[in-house]
């Protein structure tokens, strides 16, 4: 199934596209907290939150052309490739049980190092790299997934009801609460922009890289709250990769492209409209705009890609480079935090503090122009990787961590 490679490769890039906006803005991962969301600055607001903004009402037109072209391109990622990508590890995940099952191997068996090797990969990378990691929250999402796989079908309905009625009522209560007693930001004496502590700001400008992995280590709770509060989403969505690739959603026969058509239009359908209202209603909105509406958003895409490919006659540079970089998505997904932690925070180059507000007139521009530059190495680099590796180099050291713990169960006369 070529398409999976494609769209993970799309998914990396995309998740890229949210994220970016967290590395150059000002108190970066806290920033999300303090000064908004990733997705906030539309531009009907005025103000550009990411990297500190500067496009004023009443100012030039082209802060005007910045503001908008800002929040289109956080309106088209914030949520949608990240709920892609949790979508395509359940599918993964689907995969992996079936060659189990096919080979005779005992489940969740030797899975359960995979995942456990996923959660300690996800701890390092949220001390060292990056607060808003996503894998530690697939690690756990997936051993219970792992678990219903071994289910009946109709036990995985009922859990995929259950998580997606607990999720909504979730998210439906916090913006309730939101909108009744206001969740805008404030700006105080103390406040370095967005209501960010003036500390916080310096930390992530001019802060060594020690004194950061110390502030994530203090604020873990707080900083860890998204896959918690996302659980049933997270949830959802693998068991729904699982459904679309048994379904053959994933197929290039007729029968996959005919699920991949109602996919792009009921996911485009009713989640453009919907993560559009989101995000006319303002920042009170952004749970519903991000968990609610982008998922659905998430499944659209899937079926445009779908659509493309299946278009494509002889795969060009830009189709390789998806699929090269498909194939190596856990060491893509680390190299473009490493990256953009080097190029923005103060013990790197510092660029979100010398490009970023002040009315310079970087911004957004630089902002979108680093996505588009570490995307490209992405694309690159994975493509030069795989002429002449099997795998990435994250994805390497995977598989030598799991053939040890194979070696020593096999030694031991147990069965991993």
């Amino acid at each position: 199934m070529p398409l999976l490679d494609v769209v993970r490769g799309v998914a990396i890039i995309g998740t890229l596209m949210t994220n970016v906006w967290i590395f150059t803005g000002p108190g970066a991962e806290w920033g999300v907290l303090s000064g908004g969301s990733p997705a906030g600055g539309a531009a009907g607001t005025g103000s550009s939150s990411g990297g500190g903004g500067s496009a004023q009402g009443g100012g030039p037109a082209w802060e005007w052309a910045g503001a908008w072209a800002e929040a289109v391109f956080r309106l088209v990622a914030d949520g949608k490739f990240l709920s892609m990508l949790t979508i395509l590890f359940g599918a993964g995940l689907a995969i992996q049980y079936r060659s189990a099952e096919r080979h005779g191997r005992p489940w969740p068996g030797r899975y359960r190092w995979r995942a456990l090797f996923l959660f300690v990969e996800g701890t390092l990378h949220f001390l060292l790299v990056f607060a808003w990691d996503v894998l530690m929250g697939y690690a756990v999402t997936a051993m219970l997934t792992a678990w219903l796989l071994a289910r009946s079908a109709r036990a995985r309905r009922r859990v995929m009801a259950w998580a997606a009625g607990a999720h909504l009522t979730l998210m439906g209560l916090l913006t309730a609460g939101l909108v009744a007693y206001g969740g805008g930001n404030g700006t105080g004496a103390g406040s370095g922009g967005g209501g960010v502590p003036q500390e916080v700001v310096d930390l992530y400008a001019h802060g060594s890289w020690a004194d950061q992995v110390a502030f994530r280590l203090e604020n873990a709770l707080v900083l860890r709250m998204e896959p918690v509060l996302t659980f049933g989403l997270l949830l959802f969505l693998f068991l729904l990769g699982v459904r679309l690739l048994r379904a053959g959603a994933f197929g290039s026969d007729g029968t996959g492209r005919r699920l991949r058509a109602r996919m792009l239009r009921w996911g485009l359908g009713l989640g453009v409209p919907l993560n559009v209202a989101c995000a006319l209603g303002g920042e009170d909105w952004f749970l519903m705009g991000r968990y609610v509406a982008a998922p659905l958003v998430a499944v659209g895409y899937i079926g445009v890609i779908g659509a493309v490919v299946d278009r494509v006659r002889r795969p060009g540079p830009l189709t390789r480079g998806l699929t090269s970089l498909g194939r190596t998505a856990l060491s893509g997904y680390v190299l473009q935090n490493v990256v953009c932690v080097l190029v923005s925070y103060g013990f790197g180059l510092g660029l979100a503090a010398e490009l970023g507000g002040g009315g310079r007139g970087w911004d957004p521009w630089w902002v979108m122009g680093l996505w588009a530059a570490v995307s490209v190495l992405m694309l690159a680099g994975s493509a030069l990787w795989l002429r002449r590796f099997s795998a990435g180099p994250v994805e390497s050291v995977q598989r030598w961590a799991l053939g040890l713990t194979e070696n020593r169960s096999s030694g031991r006369g147990g069965s991993a």
